[in-house]
């Protein structure tokens, strides 16, 4: 075991479905993590602890929670797992502390107003886990399972002492991941994908559409012209498509996305992503998305 690593402290910024995912692969491989928390989710985590669905049977594992951070509170990672509309106001809230690293787990089209807030200590990523909470308990899905690991890596492309660094802490929780060179490339390449979920919303904004209508050619005929679309839009633009699988979306006829996304929701857990809790909250987020390809 790398002793350094072992010696690190955590600190994940939100207890939503991402947050707690990553809490709980730290916690378990016996990191030093600790959660911010607000409100309901942090008193319930502290009374309960973070409760886990594991096979079908719900688990506990004690977690550190705090209401706060102090700004000489210094932790060698600080994770900020919250949705694109929240990612500004959650870097404001721990602009101030000191500690050096902050890595951003998030959609989004760019770091400007982020590197604003945080300047060098941004380290840009995504998430490679997902899932749901209900009635408290978490149920996730990890890299390994997914086909996907976290991807992180520098805004000019560097592998970075603290990029190793990040890369051992994962290996150590077992969680799978990938160093990315083109960090910008690949979130503006995803934000393409994730911005077409906007189909799956009613159109009065109240909730999202039943599993029939998301299916059916009349929603999946339009997601896969936007698709094509937005991932056109990034090629035209001069920045590289990744990964390949993405770019290759684009010369692909409508119907074949069609398929894929048929099947894609006929999986009990896409469904529950696509579909579920956690994509009624994540509305602001994905229309955010959409009007940043719409206004290019």
């Amino acid at each position: 075991m790398n002793l350094s690593i072992h010696s690190d402290r955590i600190l994940i910024v939100g207890a939503g479905v991402i947050g707690s995912v990553y809490a709980l692969r730290f916690a378990r491989s016996g990191l030093d993590v600790t959660l911010l928390a607000r409100g309901k989710r942090l008193e319930a985590l502290q009374k309960q602890g973070l409760l886990y669905n594991e096979n079908g049977t719900i688990q506990q594992i004690p977690i550190k929670v705090i209401a706060e951070l102090d700004d000489e509170d210094i932790y060698d990672f600080i994770f900020v797992p919250v949705r694109y509309d929240q990612a500004e106001s959650a870097l404001e809230a721990i602009k101030n502390n000191r500690s050096q690293t902050i890595i951003t787990l998030t959609n989004t089209v760019g770091y400007d107003s982020w590197l604003e807030i945080v300047g060098e200590r941004l380290l840009p990523g995504f998430p490679g886990a997902g899932g749901d909470l209900k009635d408290g308990v978490l149920y996730a899905q990890f890299g390994t399972e997914s086909g996907q690991g976290t991807i992180f890596g520098e805004i000019n492309g560097q592998t970075t002492e603290r990029v190793n660094h990040l890369a051992g802490l994962l290996e150590h929780a077992g969680l799978t991941y990938i160093i990315e060179p083109h960090m910008k490339a690949f979130h503006i390449s995803h934000a393409a994908l994730a911005a077409v979920n906007k189909h799956f919303y009613t159109e009065d904004g109240t909730g999202m559409v039943d599993l029939e209508t998301a299916r059916s050619d009349s929603t999946l005929s339009k997601l896969a012209a936007d698709i094509k679309r937005n991932i056109k839009q990034v090629e035209q633009s001069g920045i590289q498509v990744i990964p390949p699988e993405t770019k290759q979306m684009a010369d692909l006829p409508e119907e074949d996305i069609i398929a894929r996304y048929r099947q894609m929701l006929s999986n009990d857990f896409i469904i529950d992503v696509k579909l579920g809790n956690q994509a009624v909250s994540r509305r602001a987020e994905i229309l955010l998305l959409d009007e940043a390809f719409r206004n290019d």
